[in-house]
């Protein structure tokens, strides 16, 4: 038995695709766009749940039926988008790219992608951006949703079991979930179903109360007051959250709160019935999925093809695109399958989900080849995933921290820092196997985008400072030897990165972004630091690798990806950003005040304001425009042995 229908709700559709198509289109403009998902959440939970448990009262409920209508609702549109997107994909993707799309096409048609973008999720992973068909983890979330909340709320109906107290129980287990793990397990946070289900329980707890309540009349200025505060809480979440946040936790509240207080309001609110009920928003509304579903790949294939962010008008297109083809998928696509109910749909709908699977897995698998296949196309392809600095290291915990150790020395060294640090990991490996009776025991206690300076705070990276402390209080312990003090300094301090930091001392907090007055400061703590370490152990400080865009392998292909891709013979350097260089001098001058023994990567990859970005082999040096290859520091990174190895015993008789 189906609801009857409320075109407010499509409304409410409306708002939420719109939200999140503003959002990924033009981020600047609707920063909070992103939790439309989140109200689709609510509606989806509302609706099905509505339909089940209505069924339940009619004593006509079948899961075979409801399964079949998912399957009716879902495929058509997702099936046909997912085909589109593997087949551009094999004209403009190369290879490594290529067979990535693959699994996710693979985990979006059997409905777990989440899991799949969960699995990938890391410092190193590919740029969001570029990931056509990373939308797709919310409908895994939803149809996950699918599989379990029938059977809970058929067995509840059929024990007689308190059904608001069960699903509130449920619900809260869940938020529970969310906003314990969203500082700690951002990324688990965000794609667990275990912390999103929630969302489409309160759906499900709505569903439940108007049910229980449907012979009660409410009065009317109830449903005004409702109407007007979700689209409130809506409004609110979209323009004050942003992705930046500790999202969900306590902040998906708000969309949440607001999507069921518009649907609690009933079609005669006052904003449901003026707003949403506008045949312009229902409109939009009723073609939301497929225009869902388009406007992800639409977006990111202009991104991948460009090279770069798209433009203002060329997003705007986009966008236009995805509703034009939302359009015509609801028309002819959807609207055809759903009158035809006989088996033989649902036979071609499962085969069409079969046949999409078999050809993502053979992608996965190599076959076809894209079309820009040329190996040496490949090779750049390859130093962009470049990325496992700690393979081969153990895993183990320093006085209860999580760390990575390389060699089982008796010399104990501690590298400290951010991801710039991580990325001399194979150098350490390979110096372990190489020279085991020298090599020193190394843990590697880093973390991403997080200087390890005293005082420097950022606030959109809460995790910074705590794990810092971590990292100070283990460098001073006796039994550590020597420490070595690396970051991204030129990210930090010659203004190439896009997180805010600022210099806190005590009564003020100063910019050090483009020049800003807390980098002297900043400085001057980092040689406190050093000064304060080298009366205690031995302690090297090492400086940055050159950095920027020439550095990054993609400039050596030209062409295009809609025509034709070539690898540029380039040459084997690129200048120095003088910037940089003076960060490099004044880096030496602050460790000899502080006694503490530099480690020159510039020194060793530069000359004469000329920097290394390939390797003999001509492949390049350089994983992306900041971060060296562990191909290129396992064999090249020689200048760092000085810190690993244990010092030579003197000889007998000196």
């Amino acid at each position: 038995m189906h609801p009857k229908y409320r075109p407010d709700i499509d409304g409410l559709r409306a708002v939420a695709v719109a939200s999140v198509v503003a959002y990924h289109a033009f981020p600047k403009a609707l920063p909070g766009g992103f939790v439309g998902v989140d109200i689709f959440f609510v509606i989806s939970g509302f609706l099905i749940t509505t339909i089940i448990l209505q069924s339940q009262a009619a004593g006509d409920f079948s899961y075979r039926d409801f399964y079949a209508r998912r399957v009716r609702r879902i495929f058509p549109a997702l099936m046909l988008v997912l085909a589109a997107t593997l087949a551009f994909g094999w004209y403009v993707l190369l290879n490594r790219e290529f067979v990535e799309l693959g699994k996710q096409a693979a985990g979006g048609a059997a409905f777990i992608a989440n899991f799949v973008f969960w699995g990938e999720a890391g410092y190193f992973d590919t740029a969001a951006e570029t990931k056509p068909l990373l939308h797709l983890w919310s409908l895994g979330i939803e149809e996950q949703f699918y599989i379990f909340w029938p059977p809970l709320l058929a067995l509840a109906w059929r024990r007689r079991w308190p059904m608001l107290r069960v699903l509130w129980a449920l619900a809260v287990v869940s938020f529970l979930i969310n906003v314990l793990t969203i500082h700690p397990f951002r990324t688990a946070a965000f794609y667990s179903p275990l912390s999103r289900f929630w969302e489409l329980m309160a759906g499900g707890i709505l569903a439940c109360m108007r049910l229980r309540d449907a012979g009660v009349t409410k009065p009317a200025w109830r449903s005004h007051v409702q109407s007007v505060l979700g689209v409130g809480l809506i409004v609110l979440a979209l323009t004050t959250i942003r992705a930046d946040k500790a999202f969900p936790g306590w902040w998906a509240l708000l969309p949440v709160l607001g999507a069921a207080s518009c649907i609690a309001a009933g079609p005669q609110g006052v904003l449901n019935r003026y707003l949403l009920s506008n045949p312009l928003m229902v409109g939009i509304g009723l073609i939301s999925y497929p225009l869902y579903l388009w406007h992800w790949p639409l977006l990111s294939y202009a991104r991948i093809v460009q090279g770069a962010a798209p433009s203002a008008a060329l997003s705007a297109a986009m966008v236009a695109a995805s509703v034009a083809l939302a359009w015509l998928t609801y028309r002819t696509v959807e609207r055809a399958v759903r009158v035809r109910t006989g088996p033989a749909t649902l036979r071609v709908l499962g085969g069409s989900a079969i046949a999409v699977i078999a050809v993502a897995v053979a992608v996965q698998l190599g076959l076809p080849a894209p079309r820009h296949d040329d190996p040496m196309l490949q090779t750049l392809s390859n130093a962009s995933s470049d990325g496992e600095y700690y393979a081969g290291l153990a895993s183990e915990t320093l006085d209860g921290n999580f760390v990575r150790r390389a060699g089982e020395g008796a010399r104990k060294v501690l590298v400290i820092g951010d991801s710039h640090i991580s990325q001399y990991a194979p150098r350490a490996r390979a110096l372990a196997q190489r020279s085991p009776e020298t090599m020193s025991t190394t843990y590697f206690f880093e973390y991403p985008a997080c200087a390890p300076v005293p005082g420097m705070m950022v606030p959109i990276n809460p995790g910074c400072a705590p794990r810092r402390a971590q990292m100070l209080e283990a460098a001073f312990d006796p039994k550590i030897d020597a420490v070595v003090v690396g970051a991204c300094w030129n990210c930090y301090f010659t203004g190439n990165f896009y997180m805010p930091y600022v210099f806190e001392d005590g009564t003020s907090a100063l910019p050090i972004n483009d020049g800003g007055p807390g980098i002297e400061p900043a400085l001057a703590s980092l040689q406190k630091l050093l000064g304060e370490l080298a009366r205690h152990k031995k302690v090297y400080l090492l400086l940055d690798n050159p950095m920027g865009s020439d550095f990054e392998p993609g400039r050596m292909i030209s062409g295009s990806r809609l025509g034709t891709l070539s690898v540029l013979a380039m040459a084997g350097t690129a200048a120095q950003p003088p910037g940089q260089a003076r960060l490099n001098e004044r880096l030496l001058a602050i460790a000899a005040a502080s006694g503490a023994e530099p480690i020159d990567a510039a020194g060793r990859l530069c000359r004469e304001g000329r920097c290394l970005r390939t390797m003999p082999d001509g492949g390049p040096a350089y994983l992306d425009n900041n971060h060296l290859r562990p191909a290129y520091i396992r064999d090249h990174a020689s200048y760092v042995d000085t810190a690993f190895l244990a010092p030579a015993p003197p000889r007998a008789g000196n």
